[in-house]
């Protein structure tokens, strides 16, 4: 299998850097210093999730219902901007706030559960990131971009994660970590939560963000030998 995705418009093989992670381990950070660094565009795929989220709940679609939710994500429209680090629009829009909701954070790993609606965004994804981007998620490197250049795979252990993700919240750091363990005992039963053999692994509990940055960087230099 080949190391990189498919050729762009131009015949050159596009650059597309994988980062996959649990809630709160510092995938968002970590992605967009990575897209800014090397000049590519930055895919939150947990964005789209969200977006589906939000528009099940202000509809009054049942998470609970795949078929449902596979037709309502046919009016959602996804763009991403191929200028270096450009992020995902919705709708024509920047992601609004009400995405990273409590409402919202209780009901996506549901809504992402159901196979109809993930082979949806899985396509949806495909064709935002395979011209290059730097694609973060969950199953990035495993399903989505399984030929991506770079595989990197953070952990981070609930306490460190929670306390990441409670400046962004207005709970406190004890629901916070609470609420990732319910996230995280949700998210398994989609896919186990293992590196990709190959998958560069950083402990985002032990390493800052410019430590990681510098660690995802490098690896990506030795893996590619520059070329980009």
């Amino acid at each position: 299998m080949s190391d990189r995705t498919e050729p762009d418009a131009s015949g050159h093989s596009a650059l597309v850097i994988a980062i996959d992670g649990a809630a709160g381990s510092g995938k968002s950070t970590l992605a967009r210093g990575v897209a800014e660094a090397l000049g590519l565009p930055y895919l939150n795929t947990g964005s789209m999730y969200r977006a589906l989220t939000l528009e099940a709940l202000r509809r009054g679609v049942d998470p609970g219902d795949g078929a449902g939710l596979a037709h309502l994500m046919q009016g959602l429209t996804f763009s991403l901007d191929r200028a270096p680090g450009s992020r995902l629009r919705i709708g024509g829009n920047v992601p609004e706030p009400e995405l990273e909701g409590s409402a919202v954070d209780a009901t996506v790993s549901q809504v992402s559960s159901h196979p109809e609606v993930r082979a949806l965004m899985h396509e949806r994804q495909r064709a935002l990131g395979r011209v290059g981007a730097v694609v973060e998620g969950r199953d990035i490197g495993s399903v989505v971009f399984p030929d991506a250049a770079v595989k990197i795979f953070l952990v981070a252990d609930p306490g460190a994660r929670a306390a990441r993700r409670v400046p962004e919240r207005t709970e406190d750091a004890r629901a916070t970590e609470a609420a990732l363990h319910a996230r995280d005992a949700a998210d398994a039963s989609l896919n186990p939560f293992e590196p990709v053999p190959g998958a560069i692994v950083i402990d985002t509990g032990r390493t800052d963000a410019p430590e990681a940055l510098r660690v995802a960087l490098a690896a990506i230099e030795e893996r590619t030998g520059g070329h980009r």
